[in-house]
């Protein structure tokens, strides 16, 4: 397959065009968002949606991503993440597989209804995972974009996949939110650097290869500005695969969570990665024979789960 986002070849980055839509769906009177909010994801990269969730789900949720931070022994082992220089759980990966909570979270026709409308196509989770920044301990997540990974290290072909962050804490602007420039999706920023083996491990840590460098990074800053949307607990961040993105250190008391999950479109399955000999393993990117998502509708309750 031809690589028409080629990264981390040449020696100096680059802007490279565009070639995919954002919004892939056209929109309608039934569209699971309002037409000013697909503009809005078509112009800036992203969207954040609230009042998603009652009370009720959202306590439910938070209680199931405690369960899960304080026993992740019962968990996958390659799926914990630890901070780089503490023992803090830094993230949880695979985890719509092991917790029916966030499967059915994952399944939620409030989020992968709005996920099939703008990717325009069933979708599947290419991943998933439990974020969490401590109080005082949690480190920065630098500057990226996610499609450069995800087609480089993953295989991912078309940039027609997109994040969703359901904020399980309150986001402020002094606990290391979310930042994103917005407009930064509308052209590919090439990395430079030869991608070590088995990167993944590293990475997951602190990345230091396929991340932008400073020059590209002020240009694109300038030119666009930098955003941080911050929400209560239940606020539903949503971004485009190529958006730059990334989070500064929690210094403060105060914890930050959310459960990251990624759609991908069906019809984007990944192929053989485009700058590595091999791939990412399962848990990071889903390369088994996709299963789309049927979104369910009702509300998020353990008695639902029976």
């Amino acid at each position: 397959m031809q690589d028409i986002y080629p990264s981390r070849h040449a020696k100096t980055a680059e802007f490279l065009p565009r070639l995919d839509p954002v919004v892939h769906g056209r929109w309608s009177e039934d569209a699971p968002i309002s037409q000013e909010e697909a503009e809005q994801f078509d112009r800036d990269g992203y969207l954040v949606l609230e009042n998603l969730f009652s009370e009720r789900e959202i306590t439910f949720l938070q209680a199931e991503a405690g369960k899960l931070l304080a026993d992740p022994d019962a968990l996958e082992d390659e799926t914990v993440i630890g901070e780089p220089e503490s023992r803090e759980i830094r993230s949880i990966f695979r985890i719509h597989a092991q917790s029916r909570v966030i499967a059915r979270l994952a399944a939620d026709q409030r989020l992968a209804g709005v996920a099939q409308f703008l990717l325009g196509d069933q979708v599947y989770i290419h991943q998933s995972r439990l974020n969490y920044k401590p109080g005082f301990q949690g480190k920065e997540f630098y500057w990226h974009s996610d499609f450069e990974t995800w087609h480089v290290e993953d295989g991912m072909p078309r940039m027609r996949a997109l994040s969703m962050s359901v904020l399980l804490a309150e986001n402020t602007p002094h606990n290391g939110p979310l930042m994103l420039i917005p407009g930064s999706h509308r052209s590919f920023l090439t990395c430079v650097g030869q991608t070590p083996e088995d990167h993944y491990r590293m990475s997951l840590k602190r990345q230091e290869y396929g991340v932008p460098d400073e020059d590209s990074l002020a240009e694109l800053a300038h030119r666009h500005g930098i955003v941080a949307p911050t929400g209560k607990p239940g606020s539903v961040v949503i971004f485009d695969c190529n958006i730059m993105h990334g989070s500064n250190g929690n210094i403060t008391p105060f914890p930050r969570a959310n459960a990251f999950l990624v759609y991908n479109a069906s019809s984007n399955r990944l192929v053989a990665p485009f700058g590595v000999e091999k791939p990412r393993p399962e848990f990071i990117a889903a390369r088994s024979e996709p299963h789309p998502i049927v979104p369910v509708a009702g509300p998020l309750a353990e008695e639902a789960l029976a």
